[in-house]
């Protein structure tokens, strides 16, 4: 896409976020719910299938406009971000990569439509950085089709969604790792939201717990090859890790414009406190942390989007996107902590918009693997270790 194509797409995304989503974060994290209208018109945007080929009923976006999109929706609100998220990232990137062509035929228009919202379910109580070790098990039965049981942790739109993509052990105990990313209908019998978690940012998406006690699907709801899994899970949560990266760059320049206008408002012995050199410094240091990590998130989106495997620096895709993650969420969590300061007492208090930022923005050096976790990836990567 051309660079002033891709600066429309993004003025209207930010028009869209500012109309309908900012006026109503505030009342969305008191309640813990989105109004899920929002979705719809994200949808006649075409927002919910920025990543499916146009074939499919997409966009066909290229993932540097991708991440645009979601860093102006994040900037109003980080909860239905990530609703979007996950609705382009993971689960589309999964089916369009390895799902058979009647898959695609069949799943992609309706996510890209909104008729269908879907869900991510990996980690599990045990299983959370070492996705690895999963319990939840997958066995054939004699009519050829599957049986889930199990439980999962932490699905972000578990019980929002109408399809959930759940991986689960398909080699028997002691047998191998072999894992399976299985299609399941979260009104299929068998699946049951076990319970809501309480966060304590991103308190608008719905974070749940997931049981599946012998919950069936046919051989059509495999996605690839019944072993290979966990191998597709890292691949989608590559991308998935980058599209964090976009969001935690929203909610850090939504801090850093509400601090600058504050700083404007705000008098302090008969003078705006942006005229005091010290608020002057950290305004900059904030704006210049912002830029770097939306210009690290730009780059490996291109790369990603180009090759699959940028090799800039030696880096691979998992690597470079897990540096992009990194850097985004440690700023985003940095420039909303510096807001808080900037707003002094009443950055304490949650009439104002930055204590609820500073929350979102903590959840971002979480989701899709801790901080710790990003930097054994990139660590890995450059020492030469698989």
């Amino acid at each position: 896409m051309l660079a002033s194509e891709r600066r429309e797409v993004r003025e209207a995304a930010r028009e869209f976020a500012e109309g309908e989503i900012a006026p109503c974060a505030a009342a969305w994290d008191r309640e813990r719910a989105f109004d899920r209208r929002v979705l719809d018109r994200l949808a006649e945007l075409g927002f919910l299938g920025m990543c499916v080929p146009e074939e499919y009923g997409g966009l066909g976006f290229d993932l540097e406009t991708y991440v645009a999109v979601l860093e102006e929706i994040a900037r109003a609100d980080l909860a239905v971000a990530l609703t979007v998220a996950v609705q382009n990232g993971p689960v589309s990137h999964l089916i369009l990569a390895h799902g058979t062509r009647a898959q695609r035929t069949n799943w992609l228009p309706m996510l890209a439509s909104g008729e269908r919202i879907a869900a991510f379910a990996l980690a599990e109580a045990d299983a959370g950085s070492d996705p690895g070790a999963l319990l939840t098990r997958a066995e054939r039965t004699h009519e050829g089709a599957w049986r889930l049981d199990g439980s999962k942790r932490w699905v972000t739109n578990g019980s929002l969604a109408d399809v959930a993509v759940v991986f689960a052990g398909t080699s028997p105990p002691g047998e191998g790792p072999g894992v399976g990313a299985f299609l399941v209908d979260t009104d299929a019998k068998g699946y049951r939201v076990a319970g809501r978690e309480k966060t304590m940012g991103l308190r608008a998406s719905e974070t749940v717990a997931v049981e599946l006690a012998g919950v069936r699907v046919g051989e059509d709801r495999l996605v690839g090859d019944a072993g290979s899994g966990l191998g597709y899970a890292l691949e989608a949560v590559d991308v998935g890790r980058l599209g964090v990266a976009a969001q935690a760059v929203g909610v850090a320049q939504a801090a850093l414009e509400h601090a600058v206008r504050y700083s404007r408002e705000r008098r302090q012995f008969g003078r705006r406190i942006a005229d005091f050199g010290a608020i002057r410094s950290k305004l900059a240091t904030m704006a210049t942390k912002v830029a770097a990590s939306r210009a690290l998130v730009a780059g490996v989106a291109a790369a990603l989007g180009q090759s699959g495997t940028p090799t800039r620096d030696g880096l691979t895709a998992a690597a470079s996107s897990a540096m992009a993650k990194l850097s985004a969420s440690e700023t985003a969590m940095w420039v909303t902590e510096e807001a808080v300061r900037i707003f002094g007492g009443y950055g304490f208090m949650r009439e104002f918009p930055v204590e609820k930022l500073m929350r979102d923005a903590k959840g971002t050096e979480i989701l899709g693997g801790t901080s710790e976790i990003m930097r054994l990836v990139v660590g890995r990567a450059l020492t030469g270790v698989a």
